[in-house]
C-alpha cells in the first residue's frame, strides 16, 4: 500500500471511531508493574482496549497475536488456559487476569479512575460495529496475519497514542512481526498537544504539561512527535513512520 493512502485510510479509520484514543488524562500514577495485553491490532475488542488505555494514560506491555501466530500462544494459554483469546490483560499489580474488551475496560476504569466505563468505550453493539468499520477501511478485509520474523533480545519501546493515523501502520506491522514492544501512551492532555507535531495549536514555544511523558520526551530530544520508536537492540530511534516500517522490515521481517 502507498504510504499517502497508508495514511489517508489511517486518518479515516480514527474518524469512524470519532477519535476515541486520541486524548489522555491529566495525571496518572502509573502502576509499579506494566500492565500486560495480548492483542492483535485490527480486532474489534483490542481496538476498545487500547483507546482505554490511551485515555487512562497508561503504558502496556504489548505482545502481539495476529492471524497464525505463533510466538505468544503458549503464554497466553498459559495466562489464560485452552480457550484464551485476545483482548487478554494481566495486571500483575493486582493478580487480575481478564478476557474481553467489557470486562477489561470495566476494570481499568475502575481499578485506575475509580469510575465505571463511558459509554463510547463500552463493547456494545455500536462501539464494535464502529470498531469493526474502522478496520475494513484499512483495506486488509481479512485482517493481519503473522508474517515471518526474527524474535528480539529485548522489547521494542514505542511512544504512541490509540488514534495517531501515523502510529497506526506502525502498531500494525509489530503486530504482524509478532514484535513485543513497550507501549507508552502519549494522549493530548491539552489545547496545546492538539495537531501535528508542526501545527499544534498554540502560541509561542510548546509547553507540554510538567512532569508529564511528553515534557521528558521534549527534554530528551527536543519536539514530542508520535510514532517515536526505540529499539534498544539496536540502539537505533527512529520518529517517522515511513523511516519506522522501512526499519522494521529490513531489521526482523524474513
Amino acid at each position: 500500500m502507498p504510504h499517502s493512502v497508508n495514511i489517508v485510510t489511517s486518518v479515516l479509520s480514527s474518524t469512524i471511531r470519532r477519535w476515541r484514543g486520541a486524548s489522555g488524562s491529566k495525571t496518572v500514577q502509573q502502576p509499579a508493574k506494566l500492565i500486560e495485553l495480548y492483542d492483535c491490532e485490527d480486532d474489534a475488542e483490542c481496538r476498545l482496549v487500547r483507546e482505554a488505555l490511551t485515555e487512562l494514560n497508561l503504558d502496556v506491555m504489548i505482545y502481539p497475536c495476529p492471524k497464525g501466530a505463533s510466538r505468544f500462544t503458549h503464554a497466553l494459554t498459559d495466562a489464560g488456559g485452552e480457550k484464551a483469546t485476545v483482548p487478554f490483560l494481566v495486571d500483575p499489580n493486582s493478580h487480575v487476569k481478564l478476557q474481553g474488551a467489557e470486562a477489561i475496560n470495566a476494570y481499568l476504569f475502575q481499578q485506575y479512575r475509580q469510575q465505571s466505563i463511558p459509554n463510547a468505550l463500552d463493547a456494545n453493539f455500536f462501539n464494535l460495529a464502529t470498531s469493526r468499520l474502522a478496520s475494513i477501511v484499512r483495506l486488509n478485509i481479512r485482517g493481519l496475519k503473522a508474517l515471518p520474523s526474527k524474535a528480539p533480545e529485548q522489547p521494542l519501546i514505542l511512544y504512541s497514542f490509540e488514534a495517531s493515523p501515523y502510529s497506526r501502520p506502525v502498531r500494525e506491522r509489530l503486530c504482524q512481526l509478532e514484535l513485543p514492544y513497550h507501549l507508552i501512551n502519549l494522549g493530548k492532555q491539552q489545547l496545546a498537544d492538539v495537531g501535528p507535531a508542526a501545527f499544534r495549536l498554540h502560541r509561542g514555544e510548546y509547553k507540554p504539561l510538567p512532569n508529564s511523558k511528553r515534557a521528558f520526551l521534549l527534554a530528551e530530544k527536543g519536539h514530542v512527535q508520535v510514532p517515536f520508536l526505540r529499539d534498544v537492540n539496536k540502539s537505533i530511534e527512529l520518529f517517522e513512520s515511513k523511516d519506522i516500517l522501512r526499519y522494521l522490515d529490513e531489521t526482523y521481517a524474513l
